[in-house]
This record gives structure tokens, C-alpha cells and sequence, in this order.
């Protein structure tokens, strides 16, 4: 079993009073993680709100019957939480009625849980986001020159647990994961009739990865209007499906100020959204995979490793940029995305003069390892 980053994170925070809240899209290995951290243990109540009878018996609880039902439990795993009416209440609940115990909840759709805990559990939770599995969880399972020989196949299939434990049947799982599956939360609480239309708006995206999206330019192409395409975009970030790239803006005139990008959590997906599966040499998109792979996997090695950082992309009017800026500790760190190690690449001299105080490199296959491991 690959050992997943989060492990660590949620081992040191199990023994004290807060609740611990785990986000992350479906079949990234939530559930896994947790049985594999409570495994023999038979002090862990597991309540999945997949099932009708646990979202019954969760919503709108009384303290006396939670009680009852979480006995002489010291962990109560609520699995799917945000399937549960009014869940923020009753994770409230337990943290302020049953303070002996240890509340763990997941959430497949950050969006219904995010809305229903955020008042409710203010200062009485940690929280994490599980991903794919990451280049440094895959390098410590194995070693650096494998998956560096594994390169290629990721940015094609991406890196699902099913779709690395399943060798040979990636397409297949891919396309099942797109098959409304990874938003079926969406379509089933938003009562979105049209699923076609939100699968149109995600294929429209995979096609301007790496570029800068217009709402107005989506909705032309999906027939939807700007407002309902925001709102689809903003639920399948929620639902960690996509997730957007703001545009640095500080002193520059022309600068982008309103610019955004959206990036795909996995390749595979992505990919599956196109049912484009060629290998590298016949692509045509192979820059933008590479771009989507590193800022996807890089955002997965800040957040393991809790390094708080701003995020952005750079560009003018005239078309100068920069692939990817962090912004930390006052400082900024600029990088350029190179496929090819051999293609020279050139700073703007209007970003280095008007930012002083920066950090430049360039990120290639030579070295994309030293980008994605914590140092």
C-alpha cells in the first residue's frame, strides 16, 4: 500500500480536542486512509452517510440520542459527511456534547459540507485536502528514476489509486471516474437537469488548458449564460474537479488584473474528458499537460507539507508572461515550464524590473524533480 502524506498530518492532530475535516474528490483514497489508520482498532464508530439509514438517523439529532448511538466510542468516523442534512449542526454537536470523543469527517464535495460547517465548527477544526496520489507519496514508494520513468504515462493517465493499481484497464477507469461520477454531488443537490451542459463547459475547459478562460467565451460555446457558467465552475472547484490560477497584479498598468486560468486536478481526467489518450509523441498539447501535471502536483507538495504560499500566473496586454508565481515570506518565486530542456527560455525584463525582489527558474524534465519534492 502506497503511504499517503495526509497519514501524518491527521496522526498528530488525532488525540486533541478539534475535529478533523478531510476534503478531496471521490476515490482519491479518503476511506483508505482512515480504515488503514483505525485498523484493529475497536474503539472507532464508522458511520458512512452513503447509506439512507445514517443520513436518517444524523439529521437533526438530539444530543441524548447521539449519545446513544456513539456509545463508549472514542472516534466517530463520519465518512461522506456532506450526504447528511444540516451536517455542520450536528458535527457541532458532537464536538460540544461529546468532548471525550474524536470527531473525523470526509467529504467528497467540499461545497454542501464547506457551507454547512464553516459557522457552525469556527475554531473547532482542522482541515486537509486529499488529491491523487502525489509525485513524492509515488517517489518514496518506490524510487525517483522509476517514477521519473513513469513520467510520460502520468501526464496521459494522471495518477488515481484505481488507475496506478490497475495497470492496463486505465481508460476504462478513467472513464468511469468522468461518467458524472466525480460530480454526481452536483447534479443530485444543485438539481442541474442539463448534465450535458456541465460535461460540454468541462470539455471547453480541457481544450484551453494553460490558457486564459472568458466565461463569457465558455458560455458562447456551451450555450449558457455567464452567471450559470461561474456557478458551474465554482461547484466543480468545490467538488475538486478544476481549480482556478489568478493573475499577478501589483504596479504594472498592463498588466492582467481580472485573468484567470483553470487546471485540472488530475491529467487523466482531463484527458478522459476528451477521450484523448495518444501517446506524447502524437500530441499536440503535450506543453499544456506539462503545465497542468507540475502547477496540479506542485499545489499537492504545498499542502502536504503546509508551506502558505499565494499562487498566480503573469501576463500583459502585450503578451509577456510568466508560467507560475509563488508568493512567500514577501519574497516572490517565478518559473517557466519547459517540455523540452534544450529551449532557452528569457525572463521579461518588465517583470524582473518591476519586482525586484524575486527568485526565476525554469522547471524541465531535467530538474522538474527538485520543483516537486519538499526541500
Amino acid at each position: 500500500m502506497i503511504n499517503r502524506k495526509i497519514e501524518q498530518l491527521i496522526l498528530e492532530k488525532l488525540d486533541d480536542k478539534k475535529a478533523i475535516i478531510i476534503y478531496g474528490a471521490r476515490q482519491t483514497g479518503k476511506t483508505t486512509v482512515l480504515k488503514k489508520i483505525f485498523s484493529g482498532r475497536e474503539d472507532v464508530l464508522w458511520l458512512n452517510a452513503d447509506e439512507p439509514g445514517v443520513r436518517a438517523s444524523l439529521e437533526n439529532i438530539s444530543s441524548a440520542r447521539l449519545k446513544a448511538i456513539t456509545g463508549d466510542k472514542k472516534y466517530i468516523v463520519v465518512d461522506e459527511a456532506q450526504r447528511i442534512k444540516n451536517i455542520g449542526l450536528t458535527l457541532k454537536l458532537i464536538t460540544d456534547e461529546l468532548p471525550e470523543k474524536k470527531l473525523i469527517a470526509t467529504g467528497s464535495s467540499s461545497f454542501e459540507l464547506a457551507n454547512d460547517i464553516k459557522e457552525p465548527l469556527t475554531g473547532r477544526k482542522w482541515e486537509y485536502g486529499l488529491f491523487p496520489l502525489a509525485f513524492e507519496e509515488l517517489v518514496y514508494h518506490t524510487d525517483i528514476i522509476t517514477e521519473e520513468s513513469m513520467l510520460p504515462h502520468r501526464l496521459i493517465y494522471g495518477s488515481y489509486p484505481d488507475v496506478l493499481l490497475n495497470e492496463g484497464n486505465e481508460k476504462e477507469i478513467l472513464q468511469q471516474l468522468t461518467d458524472s461520477y466525480l460530480y454526481k454531488d452536483i447534479l443530485l443537490w444543485q438539481n442541474i437537469k442539463k448534465a450535458d451542459k456541465l460535461i460540454q463547459l468541462l470539455q471547453a475547459l480541457a481544450l484551453q488548458l494553460g490558457s486564459e478562460v472568458s466565461f463569457n467565451e465558455l458560455g458562447n460555446m456551451v450555450g449558457l449564460d455567464n452567471l450559470t457558467v461561474e456557478k458551474y465552475i465554482q461547484l466543480l472547484e468545490q467538488s475538486y474537479v478544476i481549480f482556478r490560477l489568478p493573475a499577478f497584479s501589483r504596479n504594472l498598468r498592463k498588466e492582467l488584473k481580472r485573468g484567470k486560468k483553470i487546471y485540472f486536478f488530475d491529467n487523466g481526467i482531463r484527458n478522459a474528458l476528451l477521450a484523448n489518450f495518444s501517446p506524447l509523441e502524437f500530441r499536440q498539447d503535450t506543453g499544456a499537460l506539462w503545465e497542468n501535471y507540475l502547477i496540479s502536483e506542485r499545489m499537492k507538495t504545498l499542502e502536504y507539507n503546509l508551506i502558505w504560499a499565494n499562487r498566480y500566473f503573469w501576463r500583459t496586454q502585450d503578451q509577456q508572461e510568466i508560467d507560475y508565481i509563488e508568493e512567500r515570506d514577501g519574497l516572490l518565486y517565478a518559473w517557466e515550464f519547459k517540455w523540452n530542456p534544450a529551449k532557452k527560455v528569457r525572463f521579461s525584463r518588465t517583470f524582473t524590473q518591476a519586482y525586484p525582489n524575486h527568485k526565476l527558474d525554469t522547471i524541465s524534465r531535467d530538474n522538474y524533480f527538485e520543483f516537486l519534492l519538499p526541500k
